[in-house]
């Protein structure tokens, strides 16, 4: 072996070195302007939790009698059973009902947490201008209030 090309090859600076570090500038500003660019346009506040799956049950019912307590069955007001029939466990504070588009208010029955099982009784005469055919919804709400969807619905019958 020639010393010459061996004092040539300790010599010679063109290397990899310099293209891999342009790569790797042009990648970093890249992913930098996506990300930047996600949150200016607004984009990732649409990142949210999804809504649970969960199933609810409906039942409607007409006592009649002369008192107002539900527990012992002598009540003359329409009452409406909400029970979870199965899915996801679900946060209370999470859940609002409707009737009509009326707020039903406190859900009192219900735990802290909706499991399978939990039934919510509602006093639907409470709640102005309820008749029949008003349409009954379990709302979701996202806990950063961002979101809310219908995780139930059911009609008032005639």
């Amino acid at each position: 072996m020639d010393f010459t090309q061996l004092k040539h090859l300790f010599t010679d600076e063109d290397a990899v070195s310099p293209v891999i570090g342009v790569i790797l500038m042009v990648a970093i500003t890249v992913i930098l302007a996506a990300v930047i660019g996600t949150f200016v346009l607004g984009l990732g506040e649409n990142v949210q939790s999804a809504s649970p799956q969960a199933n609810f049950q409906f039942e409607y019912s007409n006592m009649t009698g002369g008192s107002n307590d539900y527990a012992t069955g002598a009540a003359s007001e329409n009452y409406m059973e909400i029970t979870h029939t199965g899915g996801e466990d679900i946060d209370k504070d999470t859940l609002s009902v409707q009737i009509g588009g009326s707020d039903v208010g406190d859900l009192n029955e219900w735990g802290a947490t909706v499991s399978t099982g939990s039934t919510e009784i509602v006093n639907a005469s409470q709640v102005s201008g309820v008749s029949g055919g008003e349409s009954v919804r379990v709302i979701w709400t996202s806990p950063s209030g961002g979101q809310s969807q219908t995780i139930g619905q059911s009609t008032v019958p005639n």
